[in-house]
């Protein structure tokens, strides 16, 4: 409401200074002789002359100085003077109420430094925290846009990468990292790409028997694939090992079996990416169907593959 009122102040602003002009006693059109110049250089329009005379009329007759320092605060803010200056305006108003106390001018003067501080200098204020916000919104978008570019050229740069080690045989690891739910491939130690997964139903802990919809927890291999998956496509790993059967043994159970890396089931491909919200496997793990055909590429029968909690 504040801001509205200062806009609407500012739009009128130019009819209040004509009005001042009648109201304040200003003696544009009756003025003494030492003042004549000076009125007829400001009714042509002439306000840097007219300026200019009323600082010669304060230098050589100092008794007229307060109506000289009201007439040109007047000038510096009168709204048709092209080269107007609230600052300057408000310089000399205030210079006159505080050496003029008992000035005819006083009066006049503090409604106009009332007129300039709340209605000119503040929209101006304003109009000035707009452009700076509007500064670093621009700014903020050209952020943004080097951001996605750079974005892009790591997607790029990535591809690339994960092309040519696909192509050298170089990945030599898969890493699964249960509790973040990532699945990463690794060449020589280093990551070249990851891909979020969902795991079994009942995630928390190493597998132990079967049925228990648990994604198991160790050290394997990709020990086969199979293209007619009912999961677009899958790799088969070599759980259970050594350790998971003995532990079953001592439970008295089977351990279970059919542990792949696979894709989404057939007919639901469009979920995408969204099947990672849930684990919703029976202890495999799962990604897209894209990602699979991506990792069954890079990852050849024997790769390794850990498992972590």
């Amino acid at each position: 409401m504040t801001f509205t009122r200062h806009r609407m102040a500012a739009r009128f602003f130019p009819v209040c200074i004509c009005c001042m002009l009648l109201l304040c006693g200003c003696s544009h059109h009756r003025a003494a002789s030492i003042f004549q110049e000076a009125n007829d250089l400001f009714s042509q329009g002439n306000y840097s002359a007219s300026l200019d005379a009323y600082t010669r009329i304060g230098e050589t007759h100092p008794a007229a100085k307060d109506r000289v320092l009201f007439e040109k605060g007047f000038i510096h803010a009168y709204p048709r003077n092209e080269h107007k200056d609230y600052q300057k305006a408000l310089e000399c108003f205030e210079q006159l109420v505080r050496e003029f106390p008992e000035s005819r001018y006083r009066q006049d003067s503090e409604r106009m430094i009332f007129g300039i501080n709340t209605v000119v200098l503040k929209d101006g204020t304003i109009a000035a925290q707009q452009a700076r916000i509007e500064a670093l919104r621009q700014d903020l978008d050209d952020r943004n846009k080097d951001i996605a570019a750079l974005r892009e050229t790591i997607k790029i740069l990535e591809q690339k990468v994960f092309a040519i080690a696909t192509r050298k045989g170089a990945v030599d690891k898969i890493l699964i990292e249960k509790k973040d739910r990532r699945l990463s491939l690794l060449s020589m130690g280093e990551v070249i790409r990851t891909y979020k997964v969902a795991l079994g139903g009942n995630p928390v802990g190493p597998k132990e028997r079967q049925g228990d919809n648990k994604t198991p927890e160790g050290s394997y291999v990709i020990e086969g694939r199979n293209k007619g998956s009912r999961y677009h496509l899958s790799l088969r790993i070599s759980y259970p090992n050594e350790k998971d059967k003995k532990r079953a043994r001592e439970m008295g159970v089977s351990p279970g079996g059919d542990i792949m890396i696979h894709g989404i089931k057939n007919g639901l491909s469009q979920v995408g990416a969204a099947h990672a919200e849930v684990d919703w496997t029976q202890g495999c793990i799962a990604v897209t169907d894209e990602e699979i055909e991506e990792i069954a590429e890079a990852a050849p029968n024997g790769t390794v593959v850990e498992i972590r909690p």
